[in-house]
């Protein structure tokens, strides 16, 4: 799938989120294609990366993904390997493991899901209060601690930019 079929194809998914929960429908988009490399790898439907912290009820996924972390001594179901980098001028650990992630039927119930994980989860309440802004969206969910990659923020606003150029 290209870029512009993916966002021809999940902006109306999108859209639909967007006037249900008033989260931008361009962050949203935008993040989908980030997490999921436009399309390419959203295994189950899974086109955001949440995890399924059980990894016992039948809606997970096992997935190699990759995390970052200052610590060395993470737990996960598979670690795969574990090397030292620096990111942004400080120590971390780049940790290439297996971990559970939750999977759909369709991806429209994907993005619900992810705008009620969101709507749900306390630690985004400050990215809720500037929902319609995609970009103060994304910061915050980075300072929320939505993805481990340090410049997570400024890779989505990127992206951010590239969904909006294939907008027609």
């Amino acid at each position: 799938m290209t870029p512009n079929e993916f966002v021809k194809t999940f902006l109306p998914h999108a859209k639909l989120t967007e006037n249900k929960t008033g989260i931008s429908a361009l962050v949203i988009l935008a993040q989908g294609a980030l997490e999921s490399g436009w399309g390419k790898f959203a295994p189950g439907n899974m086109f955001f990366g949440i995890k399924d912290t059980d990894g016992i009820n039948g809606n997970e996924q096992l997935i190699t993904t990759t995390e970052y972390s200052k610590r060395a001594d993470l737990k996960f179901p598979k670690i795969l390997k574990v090397e030292p980098t620096v990111r942004n001028g400080q120590k971390y650990f780049k940790y290439t493991v297996q971990d559970y992630f939750r999977k759909y039927t369709t991806p429209e119930e994907c993005f619900t899901d992810h705008a009620t994980f969101f709507l749900t989860n306390p630690r985004y309440a400050k990215a809720l209060l500037v929902k319609s802004d995609p970009y103060k969206f994304a910061e915050e969910i980075a300072k929320a601690g939505y993805a481990t990659d340090p410049n997570y923020a400024s890779v989505l606003k990127s992206m951010i930019d590239s969904v909006k150029k294939r907008i027609v």
